[in-house]
C-alpha cells in the first residue's frame, strides 16, 4: 500500500484524506438521496403536482453557484496555498445549514429551499477542493486505486450516518412519531457526524501546495480572475481534459438524477414506506463502496478509458431494468448495480482529471471539474423533475429520458487520450 503513495506521504495522511469522503458522504446519503429529498416532497412540499421539479430546481440554484465560484475558489487555492482553509470554511458552513434544516418542517417551503441551497453549495464547494489534493498523495500509476480508497471509504461514511438514522427513525415511528417529527432530528445527526468525521482531515492532512508568484497590482479577487482567463485562453491546449469535462457532464447528468431522485422513485413508483427506501440505500452503499475500492484497481490495470466505458455500459443496463421493474425483486437488483457503478465511475473520473490536472494548477483544474459536475447536476434532475411534471408524475420516462446521459456520455469517452492529456499537463509546468 506504501508503494501507491508519493515518496513523502504516510498511510496515516492520506487515511485522513480519505476520511473527509467519510465525513461529507453522510450529507449526500441523507440530504440528497435518502430522507430530505423525499420528505421534501412529500411534507414540505404537501405532495403538489410541482413538489418534484421544485426539489430539483432548488438543487440546480445551489449547482449554479458552485458553478460560477468554483473556478475562482480553485484560482485563489492555488494562487495563495489555501486549499486547506477553503476547506475548512466550506465544511462549517455545511455543518451549519445542515443542521438548520432541522427547522424545515410543513409549511416551511421557503426556508426549506433556502437552507438546501446553501447546505449544497458549501458541500460541492468542499467536495471541489479535497479532490485537489488527491494527485499530491498518490503516485501517477496508483491515483486510480487511491481515489477509490477514499471513494469506498465515503460510501462506508454513508452507511453509518444512514445506519445512524435509520436506527433513530425505526425507534421513533415505534412509539408512533410522524416524519415531521423525526426527520429533523436526523438532520442534526449527520451534521454532527460530518463534523466530527472531518476532524482527522484537518489535524493530520498537509498543505503541500506553494503560493504562486503574485501579479503586481492585483487584488486576492482580480488575481484569481487573471489566473482563471488565463486557464481559458491556454484551453486549446488541454484538448482531452476539455473533451472528457463535457463527457463528465453527459454522464453525471445521469448519475446525479439518480442520486438526487432514488428515494423519490422508490416510494412514488415502487410504494417503498420509509424504512425500505433506507434499508435499500443502506445496501446500495455496500454495493457501492465495493464498487469504487475494486475498480479503483481495475482502473489501474486496465485503463482510465476502458474502466469508465465499463461503468457506463453498466448505468445503462440500470437504468433499463428500474424502468422495467414491477415488484421489489427487479428493483432490489437495478439498484445494486447502480451501486457497483456509481462508486467506480465517480472515483474513476476524479482520478482522470487528477493526471490531466498540471502541478501548480490543481485546485483550479478540479474547480473546473466541479463546475461539470454541477452543470450535470442541474442538467439530469431538471430533466426528471420536467419529465414528470409535463406526464403528470410518469416517473418510469422520466427514469428512462434521463439515462439516454450515459449513451451521450459512452460515445464522447471514446475520443479521450489519456497520454496525450497528461502530455498537455506535465509540458505546461514545466
Amino acid at each position: 500500500m506504501r508503494n501507491n503513495l508519493a515518496p513523502d506521504v504516510t498511510f496515516r495522511e492520506t487515511w485522513a484524506w480519505a476520511m473527509y469522503d467519510f465525513a461529507n458522504s453522510g450529507y449526500t446519503t441523507i440530504v440528497i438521496t435518502a430522507i430530505f429529498n423525499a420528505y421534501f416532497v412529500a411534507v414540505v412540499a404537501d405532495n403538489t403536482p410541482w413538489a418534484t421539479l421544485a426539489w430539483t430546481l432548488s438543487l440546480a440554484l445551489s449547482y449554479a453557484l458552485i458553478m460560477l465560484t468554483a473556478p475562482l475558489l480553485g484560482a485563489y487555492a492555488d494562487a495563495y496555498a489555501a486549499k486547506k482553509r477553503l476547506l475548512l470554511f466550506t465544511t462549517a458552513g455545511c455543518v451549519a445549514f445542515t443542521a438548520a434544516l432541522a427547522c424545515a418542517g410543513p409549511g416551511n417551503l421557503w426556508l426549506a429551499i433556502l437552507l438546501i441551497v446553501l447546505s449544497n453549495f458549501f458541500y460541492g464547494s468542499g467536495e471541489n477542493l479535497i479532490a485537489a489534493f488527491l494527485p499530491e498523495l498518490a503516485r501517477e500509476e496508483s491515483i486510480g486505486r487511491v481515489s477509490g480508497w477514499g471513494w469506498s471509504l465515503g460510501y462506508v461514511g454513508g452507511l453509518v450516518s444512514l445506519g445512524a438514522c435509520l436506527a433513530y427513525v425505526s425507534w421513533a415511528q415505534a412509539r408512533g412519531d410522524s416524519a415531521a417529527d423525526f426527520v429533523p432530528v436526523t438532520m442534526l445527526i449527520t451534521a454532527t457526524l460530518f463534523a466530527a468525521a472531518s476532524l482527522p482531515t484537518f489535524l493530520l492532512l498537509k498543505e503541500r501546495a506553494q503560493p504562486q508568484p503574485h501579479l503586481a497590482g492585483k487584488n486576492m479577487a482580480q488575481e484569481a480572475f487573471a489566473r482563471l482567463a488565463q486557464t481559458v485562453h491556454q484551453a486549446q491546449h488541454y484538448r482531452d481534459l476539455r473533451r472528457f469535462l463535457v463527457c463528465t457532464v453527459f454522464y453525471q447528468a445521469g448519475i446525479q438524477a439518480v442520486i438526487t431522485l432514488a428515494a423519490i422513485y422508490a416510494q412514488q413508483v415502487m410504494r417503498f414506506t420509509t424504512q425500505q427506501t433506507l434499508l435499500l440505500i443502506f445496501v446500495v452503499n455496500i454495493t457501492a463502496a465495493f464498487g469504487a475500492f475494486a475498480f479503483g484497481y481495475l482502473q489501474d490495470r486496465i485503463g482510465h478509458i476502458p474502466a469508465i466505458a465499463l461503468t457506463l455500459a453498466g448505468w445503462m443496463v440500470m437504468v433499463v431494468m428500474a424502468w422495467a421493474a414491477e415488484g421489489p425483486g427487479l428493483f432490489w437488483a437495478a439498484a445494486n448495480l447502480a451501486g457497483l457503478c456509481m462508486g467506480a465511475s465517480q472515483s474513476a473520473g476524479r482520478a482522470l482529471v487528477g493526471l490531466f490536472s498540471p502541478p501548480t494548477r490543481r485546485a483550479e483544474f478540479f474547480g473546473l471539474w466541479g463546475l461539470a459536475v454541477k452543470l450535470s447536476a442541474i442538467l439530469g434532475p431538471v430533466t426528471y423533475g420536467l419529465v414528470s411534471w409535463l406526464t403528470q408524475g410518469d416517473h418510469r420516462l422520466a427514469i428512462l429520458i434521463t439515462g439516454s446521459y450515459f449513451l451521450a456520455g459512452l460515445l464522447i469517452l471514446l475520443g479521450v487520450d489519456v497520454q496525450r492529456g497528461r502530455r498537455a499537463a506535465l509540458r505546461e509546468d514545466s
